[in-house]
Parts: C-alpha cells; structure tokens; sequence
C-alpha cells in the first residue's frame, strides 16, 4: 500500500485490463478470471462486446455519465467520468474490472485512475494486454523488426511534439505511428518534414485484427493517392483509428507474403447460420477459423410433443431396465430428456446401467454437461449413418436387453430407426419433441438476407431452406448458397435459389469447409485477374456507395 495513503479502511478492489486491439481471441487467461469475478465492469465502448462476453450474466455495467469535479486537489488528477464510476464502485467494496483497448500501461489515463487507488488506499492489480501498436501490425503481416535488429519508435500522432517528429524522421527506426484515417496523410507529411525520405514504404491499417480490417501499401509521398484510389474519404467523426508503420523493414513485398489474416478464404464474410447458436457452436467457431463472421438466426422452434404419455412411459422404462441403449440424435433431444428427468426428480444416475450414443459432437457436450458421458460416437461421419456405421449388431449372449429408447422429433427421417431394426435391435422411436416455425428474425436480419447484405448462408437440411424463406424471405441473388447434400439442394432450387456449393459429404463441418475451398478459389481467381478482392455482398447494387460512407 502507499505509504502516503490517507489512514482510512480499504474498500474494494480495482483490476485495470488491457482488452487487446479488438479481436476477442487476444484475452489472456488471466484477463478472463478477472472478468469472471467481476461485480462491476467498466469498459471502453471499443472493447465493451469483447470482454461483456466473459463477465457474469448479472454484472453490473453502470452507464458512463457521472462527473465529479470535488476530486480535485493539487495532488490529484482531475477524476474523469469513467474514474468516478471506478472510484464509486471500489468504494462500496465491489470487485471492479476497468477495461482498455490495448494495453493498460500505455493509458494515460489508467494511469491517473490508478494513481487515485493508491492516494485513498484502494488496492488494485493490472492485467497487461495486447498492445495496439503491436498487435495490429502483427495482424497485418508487417514485422516490425527483422533479423538485423533496428529500433522501433512508437508515434501517437495525437500527442506527439515537435521534438518527437524531428527524432522519428531523423532516425532510420521502424515508426509505429497511431492516429486515424483522416490524419495519416499530415502524420505522413511530418515525417518527410523531419527527413525521412518521400518513397520509405508504409502500411496503413484500419480495424485491426477485426474481420473489418483492411490495410494498403503505400510510401510517405503516395500515401494521399493510395487512399484516394482506395475511395477512403473523409469522415464526419474524425476518422476510423489506423496503425501505420513506417520503414524499410515493413516494405510491402514482405506484407504480400506475411499478410496471414487478411488472406484467409472467407474473410470478412457475413455468413447466415440458420440454426440456433446451442445448436451451431463448434459450426461457428470453424468459419470464425476461415475469417468469417457467423450469424446465427434459427429457422425452427422446439415444442413439448402434443401427448407426454409416450415420453412419460419411455422415461419409466429407462429407470426400470426396459432398454439396453439410449440413443441421442440432437441437442433437443438431450434437452427434452433433462427436463423430464428433473420432472420426476431423477438425474444422471438414472442412465447406470445403460448404453448411451450421441449422433455427434456437440449432442456428447451436451450429454457430458448433464454428467453422462457417451459409450458411443461416431468414429467417422456425425450423422445417424455415421452412428450405424459404428452400431453393434444385437447379440444375445451379451446383450441381455434387445431394446434401443430413441427420444427425437417428430419429423426426424427413419434412417436410424430402420438401421437398427436390421442391426436385430427393436426400438421404441419416441417423440420427445415438435419442431414448428420459428418467429421472424428481427426486421435488419430480414432486410440484410433479401437485400445482399450476407455473403453466404449454409442450409443444412431441406428444412432450413423452407423455414427461413417462409420467415425471412428469399436470399438476395448476391448470396453464395451453400447446401449439404443434394436433397437440400433440389428444395433450394425449388425455391428460386442458385446452388453455388455442395458439400461432399453430409456433415455441417464438410460444408463449411466446401464454402471455404469456394472462397479461396474466388480470391485466387480475383488475384490473378488482377482484380481487388472483394466480398460477395459488396458486388450488390449500391454497395460500394453505402461502404465509402
């Protein structure tokens, strides 16, 4: 504790939290403890959705309106708005995380924020995060030293002296300068004023280590065309934060080699997921791997069966011994068997002695959240197929039970239940819940499909297609289609719709990586044309206008 703190109790505790540059993927360990723990987050709107995600559902998030000017004193500095929130909090002996973009330690004012813990004696931590000016360059392929070594200047153009321009346009340093769109070209001009030369190479990045980011190549002297032609203008806000590196070491036929983030097949993509996100997890997380950004909007609505009293009995018998396995085909159908277990007061000790199989990945994660994990998962192909690939056929010395409780919906196909029959197994095919249409998605979502405002949309059964039509409307002819067998594709040709990719095989996980074979090609033919590489939705009417605003 400071030795010059006034002598009065200590309340709460303060964690300052570096957020990264925006991509939520740069969060340490530690920074995710932190904001699990919290009772009070306070965060810079820029990195509020990125650490929000990783705070408890109920946290407190006070809104960021409070002043108080009685804090001044000749000792300490002028508390800001966000500060007396901090304050005010730690005060009533709350846990409170104080986020930043970057890295807390080349915050200004964190650092005033934390020179006020230590004058009333509030204890505090600091968890460092990825600094922007590291990070973004990073991002964007641009090392920032090479083999040779070299010095690195840091810039913020905002702040910057006169003496600090004159010594980063003297020296031969790699300069890494923070400003914005609208004032990199004079940051630019700075540089060729202090002596650096017209033609040193730069990079420009804006959103960095977003899927919005975008970086150009450039030098000081053509850095005012580059944007021009890119049809940057200026904006009414001052300008989008940019991270431009200057110097020999960022030349742009390394970037073109080192550009990894940018590269990525389906990057920036907006791509409609039409399920629900329990049900598309490991889904989106594989086209967020392929620089897309999912969005998931679901087609269909489960509800209770119209008569329990087949579930009723099933669930009975499953506690009695009527079955030799339980088989899981859905996530619904794990969450329709809970909720009758807890119905009854029953929970996961009432499977000891059965057999469970789960038709894939996330249908197991969700059995293991319920404390049963599966003695059966496809091996190969996560489909009821895939399930009886791997099935054993009855055998009645070792099995002593020939019955199978399968608890699915009500329009699910008869491929497992015919499967298992000739497996020699007699199975109770139970309909533990109805799929109905699900509401509209919100009037936006509804306009961006029919508008072109997404670059793909996945459908995964033939279902999919009819629902979200009938609920959305027909996507916009921009859109890539992507289908996982030919049966969904036939009933999304049936409905107007251009089939651009098929799956090879019906898994979720084939399709998404099919769409993103299909966007690598679609950049690789973009490149070699010597045309720039743009997303589908950017070729729809308008567009280009709606995205120079």
């Amino acid at each position: 504790m400071n030795p010059t703190a006034p002598n009065h109790p200590v309340h709460g505790h303060v964690t300052f939290l570096g957020a990264g540059p925006g991509d939520p993927g740069l969060l340490t360990l530690r920074a995710v403890e932190a904001l699990a723990a919290a009772d009070v987050l306070i965060a810079d709107p820029q990195v509020l959705d990125v650490v929000r995600a990783h705070a408890r559902a109920h946290v407190d998030m006070p809104a960021q309106t409070v002043t108080d000017e009685s804090s001044k004193t000749a000792d300490i500095p002028v508390l800001r708005d966000t500060a007396n929130l901090v304050m005010t909090a730690a005060r009533s002996g709350k846990r409170v995380v104080r986020a930043v973009l970057g890295d807390p330690g080349l915050d200004g004012n964190a650092a005033d924020e934390m020179l006020v813990c230590a004058h009333e004696g509030i204890t505090f931590e600091v968890v460092p995060g990825v600094a922007t000016a590291v990070g973004v360059p990073a991002y964007a392929g641009v090392p920032l030293r090479d083999a040779k070594g070299g010095d690195v200047r840091f810039v913020d153009a905002r702040t910057a002296s006169a003496t600090c321009w004159s010594e980063a346009g003297a020296s031969e340093c790699t300069a890494v300068v923070s400003t914005s769109l609208d004032s990199v070209v004079a940051a630019a001009g700075e540089l060729v004023a202090a002596g650096r030369k017209p033609d040193t190479p730069m990079t420009v990045t804006v959103a960095g280590t977003t899927t919005r980011q975008r970086t150009w190549n450039a030098t000081l002297g053509t850095v005012a065309q580059v944007l021009k032609a890119a049809k940057v203008l200026p904006s009414p806000d001052g300008g989008q934060p940019v991270i431009a590196v200057v110097g020999e070491r960022s030349a742009a036929a390394r970037r073109e080699a080192l550009s990894w983030f940018e590269s990525k097949p389906l990057f920036g993509w907006n791509v409609l997921v039409p399920r629900t996100k329990e049900q598309s997890a490991s889904l989106s997380d594989q086209l967020r791997s392929y620089g897309a950004v999912p969005h998931e909007v679901p087609t269909i609505a489960v509800e209770p069966p119209r008569t329990p009293q087949q579930m009723e009995r099933a669930v009975k018998g499953l506690v009695t011994g009527r079955y030799e396995w339980i088989a899981f085909t859905s996530v619904n159908a794990v969450k329709a068997v809970r909720e009758k277990f807890e119905e009854y007061g029953l929970d996961a000790r009432a499977f000891a002695g059965i057999k469970v199989a789960a038709v894939g990945e996330q249908t197991a994660k969700s059995l293991i959240e319920f404390g049963v994990k599966p003695d059966l998962v496809p091996s190969g192909e996560q489909s009821a197929a895939g399930l009886l690939e791997d099935w054993p056929p009855y055998d009645p010395v070792f099995d002593p039970i020939d019955r199978v409780f399968l608890p699915r919906a009500d329009i699910a196909t008869e491929t497992l239940v015919a499967g298992l029959i000739e497996l020699g197994w007699e199975v109770d095919d139970v309909t533990a819940y109805r799929t109905v249409r699900a509401s509209p998605p919100p009037a936006e979502t509804r306009e961006a499909i029919k508008g072109g405002g997404f670059d793909a949309v996945l459908f995964t059964s033939s279902s999919t297609v009819r629902n979200l039509v009938g609920i959305a409307g027909k996507p916009h002819n921009v859109t890539v289609i992507a289908c996982i067998g030919p049966a969904t594709a036939k009933t999304a040709e049936e409905h107007g719709l251009r089939v651009d990719v098929l799956s090879p095989e019906p898994s979720v996980h084939k399709l998404a990586e099919a769409l993103a074979e299909f966007g690598a090609a679609r950049r690789d033919a973009a490149l070699e044309a010597g045309d720039p590489v743009t997303r589908p939705s950017e070729r729809r009417p308008g567009s280009r206008r709606r995205a120079r605003s």
